[in-house]
């Protein structure tokens, strides 16, 4: 296992933990654990696709899905639980 990118500045919420694996050739995968024992995966922890990091150009991207790199992004319009951005219309970001 590979250890979080320099200067990542998320922490895990509550019962949640990252886990960093090689994905491709100059990718590594940012996986977010959730530690309940769920019923539909015999009792163990699932997880779910944070994003995706370029360590040699120091970037992140948000995931297509959990084989497909998607876009880069800023770090610092990621959250916690995934780099995925939010898109927000005028009066949903009024509300925020």
């Amino acid at each position: 296992m590979i250890e979080l990118p320099p200067g990542f500045p998320h922490i895990a919420p509550e019962g949640y933990s990252y886990e960093v694996e090689e994905f491709k050739r100059g990718y590594s995968a940012i996986w977010l654990r959730h530690h309940y024992p769920y019923i539909y995966s015999g009792g163990e922890s699932v997880r779910t696709i944070w994003g995706f990091y370029k360590a040699k150009t120091d970037e992140y991207y948000s995931p297509v899905n959990s084989k497909t790199v998607g876009q880069k992004v800023r770090i610092e319009d990621t959250r916690n639980y995934t780099s995925m951005p939010i898109h927000l219309n005028p009066l949903e970001a009024a509300f925020l």
